[in-house]
């Protein structure tokens, strides 16, 4: 039994925890749950627990249904509850009955994807702005009622009264996430959390504890709170904007002291790989149709896959690092994903693209200068804009030989047949507005 093994068995004992969750996603990014009690968690980290991947969406056929989930004892976190209970989360990784990797598991991809950056001496950083709103309701037959109209950094009488955002970063605290910020966002009722900087894989793990957490604790107080990009008509959609950069022997590997700029020409060649291949993943990091109703001009959403300083409607942005922590602080940020996203597979696919940047060379063109232009000529084939729609998205996806090799071809091919069945279905459904529009006058 290795240290952090015994370490987890100890201290499930010392803490008494009295129920262990097993967490592990479905590909398109639902977190699912198997409780087993203390006395099972050797035993599951020995052996696994065998379930019926047939069940899971994106998982196994079903001949060959059987999966084992493996806890990874590195992701083990104390879940206090609001009734003082202490219970515990685990992930796992989803293997093969004979231990090998399973192809259909989110966290086995990034895994995969990471460990090319490590044979490459890179360790792959993220730090998310997960944006999320706050409703009256969840009813779908009710339009969206936020609870505040305040805006920017405002504080509002609602947060001092509910305490929504306090009590749930005192819950992620609590439960070993860090959080760096908590504010208002732009739009009525929609807030922001930022996580600090940690490897992409302990990332993908808080932000899906995060999503969790967040909703929880609305839910306890009788509000919901979405995740959904754009839930509401005429103000901004939620982002996930993530800070990137790659680390080597514990060097900030974006960053060069003797560039004008401070980038280095690993952070460049990383850039012009996730620039030049953007259409070809955006499915995957903005896997809704309701994706693209937040990838508009106009509401500080990119559009055009350019780069810039300072423009804060490219796709890449390149923030200015804190005086004297230019070495620690430089990055890029990414800034089409939403919080809607699966993080394992969306990591997987930016850092595949940046990792073919640098073993390609690919050359990294100049930065927008300016605030860019809007979409009203964007076209299905205009490789310099972002995806239009969901169905644009998967075509691009379709063909790209770096998508399906970062994936895997089991998850490739089942994301695209149950992203192609979601635009179907979106395609035949008559909306308010048509009615409204046509109904009456044609």
């Amino acid at each position: 039994m290795d240290n952090q093994q015994d370490y987890v068995l100890r201290t499930v004992e010392e803490r008494s925890v009295r129920l262990i969750r097993l967490w592990f996603t479905d590909v398109l990014g639902q977190l699912k749950s198997v409780a087993i009690s203390p006395v099972e968690l050797e035993a599951a980290f020995e052996e696994g627990v065998q379930f019926d991947g047939s069940a899971i969406d994106g998982f196994s056929r079903i001949q060959e249904s059987d999966v084992l989930a493996l806890p990874d004892p590195d992701s083990f976190q104390l879940m206090p509850s609001h009734d003082d209970e202490i219970t515990a989360r685990v992930f796992c990784d989803i293997a093969n009955l004979d231990g090998s990797p399973f192809e259909g598991d989110p966290r086995q991809v990034l895994r995969r994807n990471l460990t090319a950056a490590s044979n490459a001496g890179f360790q792959f950083m993220c730090a998310p702005e997960v944006e999320f709103f706050y409703l009256a309701s969840a009813d779908p037959a009710v339009r969206p009622q936020p609870l505040d109209d305040a805006g920017y950094f405002d504080h509002t009488t609602l947060d001092e009264n509910s305490d929504l955002r306090r009590s749930t970063i005192r819950r992620l605290e609590a439960t070993g996430i860090p959080v760096e910020y908590a504010f208002h966002e732009d739009a009525p009722s929609q807030h922001e959390i930022d996580l600090r900087y940690t490897d992409a894989l302990a990332m993908s793990d808080n932000i899906m504890t995060l999503r969790m957490i967040v909703r929880e604790v609305a839910m306890e107080t009788g509000v919901h709170a979405t995740f959904m990009p754009k839930p509401m008509e005429g103000v901004q959609g939620s982002g996930m904007h993530t800070h990137l950069s790659l680390w080597s022997a514990d060097q900030n590997a974006f960053y060069d002291p003797d560039a004008d700029d401070g980038l280095s020409g690993t952070a460049r060649a990383f850039m012009a790989g996730v620039l030049t291949h953007a259409g070809e993943f955006t499915a995957v990091t903005n896997q809704l149709v309701n994706s693209y109703k937040r990838l508009v001009a106009g509401y500080e959403a990119p559009v055009n896959i350019a780069w810039a300083h300072n423009d804060r409607t490219a796709l890449v942005r390149i923030p200015v690092p804190k005086k004297d922590k230019e070495s620690l602080g430089t990055r890029i940020e990414y800034r089409a994903l939403d919080s809607a996203c699966n993080p394992y597979l969306a990591y997987s696919v930016i850092l595949a693209a940046g990792l073919k940047g640098i073993r390609d060379g690919y050359e990294l063109g100049p930065a927008s200068l300016g605030r860019l232009g809007d979409e009203s000529e964007r076209t299905s084939t205009d490789h310099k804009l972002l995806p239009a729609n969901l169905s644009v998205a998967l075509d691009r996806m379709e063909g790209s030989e770096l998508v399906r090799e970062a994936l895997g071809e089991h998850i490739f091919e089942w994301f695209l047949r149950n992203k192609r069945a979601e635009w179907g279905d979106y395609r035949t459904h008559v909306s308010s507005f048509e009615l409204r529009r046509y109904l009456s006058s044609w």
